[in-house]
């Protein structure tokens, strides 16, 4: 499926969980890895703010893009984040959904309003 661009510049990111492995396996606990590096996968969850609207968002990002530290409740900047539509069917079930991704999680800041 195609990935969308986020724009992030004139949003507000705050971290609302710490990053955590991605299980791709809950069963087994297997941890997921990146199609093609191998590298182990995190998510982090963040609340997303622009023009008055907020939706809480897990994000998938590289481990090797984590920042360690990040307190619950800091602003973050998601570089490189993009949206991904999905769809599946699940015994007989339908699902779908967005799945987002970025390059990394770090430190981010409150963005600068123009006084208007």
């Amino acid at each position: 499926m195609r990935a969308i661009r986020v724009e992030t510049s004139s949003a507000t990111i705050l971290l609302t969980e710490p990053p955590a492995p991605k299980l791709r396996d809950r069963q087994t606990g297997e941890i997921a890895k990146d199609a093609v590096t191998g590298e182990a996968l995190m998510t982090v969850g963040v609340v997303y703010i622009d023009e008055g609207e907020s939706s809480l968002l897990s994000v998938t990002v590289p481990q090797s893009g984590v920042t360690d530290g990040l307190p619950v409740g800091s602003p973050v900047s998601l570089p490189g984040l993009v949206a991904r539509p999905w769809e599946s069917v699940f015994n007989g079930q339908a699902r779908h959904g967005i799945a987002y991704r970025a390059a990394a999680v770090a430190p981010g800041a409150f963005p600068v309003r123009a006084e208007g």
